[in-house]
């Protein structure tokens, strides 16, 4: 695998890193967006083998770009308090074009969101109906009746994350570079997501995948809360949604990384083949 640090231009400068296969072309590319409080290092997961998203990807011939969304890492210091949720989308938008002027993205691009990143993947997705697909993890409609207030801070963010004995140990030391504060414009647009989340999926017009955690904490995951968020995607020609077992809200960081990432793949796979059908 090669793995390397770029930047792409979106108006604003995003920090991303780079995994591609270096023995023959990229199938498809992933275009994987981090949750609040994260970074990109997220989806390269160090602390045990086999828990880098970045890895399984090229190993299967995909390319992954996982970007620092606008407000962490390298654009940090450009937009320091970070981008509203519709900006931010703009921001990735802009983003996908430089990449598609840079590189050959095979049979198309899937969005991978965690968490917020999943937020931004469904505002892109609205906007681009040329995508492969939008698999969002960690990320739903309503919020759950117990979760606690974001506040911004690492101590909540970590606070979410759900039992400890669900990931390998070392996982917090390790996640020491790629965990820090939420950017304040991220923090506002919180309490408003449910009516911006109706408003967004009933534009989208590609394959949806959600998945949560069977041990999620922030998002109400429950059989008829999924049956409602399935409706609300209506113009989408599929809609999936399920749980990871034995996962928190972390999906790509815990014992059961490697087992999501494969259904992820699957789904990009699932999308590719959609995408050939419907254009023989």
């Amino acid at each position: 695998m090669a793995l390397a640090r770029i930047v792409l231009d979106g108006g604003v400068r995003l920090s991303a890193l780079l995994a591609e296969p270096v023995d023959r072309p990229a199938r498809a590319t992933v275009l994987a967006l981090h949750g609040a409080g994260m970074s990109a290092g997220y989806f390269d997961g160090r602390a045990a083998p086999g828990v880098s998203f970045c890895s399984l990807a090229v190993e299967r011939g995909y390319r992954v770009v996982a970007v620092d969304r606008p407000g962490y890492g390298g654009s940090a210091v450009g937009v320091p308090l970070g981008q509203p949720l519709a900006e931010q989308a703009a921001t990735v938008r802009r983003a996908l074009r430089d990449l598609g002027a840079r590189v050959d993205t095979g049979a198309g691009v899937l969005l991978l969101g965690h968490s917020f990143g999943g937020k931004v993947a469904l505002a892109v997705a609205a906007a681009e109906p040329g995508l492969l697909g939008a698999d969002i993890g960690g990320c739903g409609h309503r919020y759950a009746e117990n979760a606690a207030a974001l506040d911004g801070s690492a101590r909540m963010t970590r606070r979410g994350w759900g039992p400890l004995r669900l990931y390998p140990p070392g996982t917090f030391q390790a996640s020491e570079s790629i965990v820090g504060p939420v950017p304040a414009l991220e923090l506002r647009e919180a309490h408003r997501w449910p009516a911006m989340f109706d408003a967004l999926t009933a534009r989208i017009r590609i394959p949806l995948r959600f998945t949560f955690g069977t041990h999620e904490c922030w998002w109400r995951h429950d059989p008829a809360a999924l049956a409602e968020l399935r409706t609300r995607a209506a113009r989408s020609p599929l809609v999936l949604t399920g749980h990871q077992p034995d996962a928190g809200h972390n999906l790509s960081l815990g014992h059961s990384a490697a087992d999501y990432h494969r259904r992820v793949l699957d789904f990009l796979e699932t999308c590719v083949d959609r995408k050939t059908a419907n254009a023989s």
